[in-house]
């Protein structure tokens, strides 16, 4: 038992330490990325079912990119992964507004994977072989 908890405290030192090497300036920028793609800015009106408000990053794009594209492109709405959908726009702007937020779950959740499998690897290099995880 006592070899059990020394294991998992060697593990959490080991995450925590991976933590602090993964965690830089790409996070910043991809938290700058999430919080501007959030819809907290209220509209005049929208259909039914629609997302309610609109985000920052959704009224600079469209402002700077005012192209109409001859195709629609695909695009994810939705305040929280519950209410997430796919919809298509012509609009440069709203596809480019949609996509930043996107774009720093990715390199969030890429973040997460690096840290769990760099503390999975460090670990096992240091643990006893009955006391290596996977």
């Amino acid at each position: 038992m006592e070899s059990e908890i020394i294991g998992w405290e060697l593990f959490l030192w080991i995450a925590i330490d991976q933590t602090l090497d993964q965690l830089g300036g790409v996070d910043i920028a991809a938290a700058a990325a999430i919080l501007p793609g959030q819809p907290f800015l209220p509209t005049r009106g929208k259909f039914a079912g629609a997302t309610r408000g609109t985000s920052i990053a959704s009224v600079v794009s469209r402002k700077i990119l005012q192209q109409r594209m001859p195709f629609a492109l695909p695009t994810l709405t939705g305040a929280s992964l519950r209410t997430l959908r796919l919809t298509f726009t012509r609009s440069l702007g709203a596809f480019v507004g949609r996509l930043v937020p996107g774009v720093g779950w990715t390199v969030l959740a890429y973040d997460v994977f690096q840290i769990i499998n760099q503390s999975i690897t460090k670990y096992n290099a240091l643990a006893k072989k009955e006391d290596r995880l996977w």
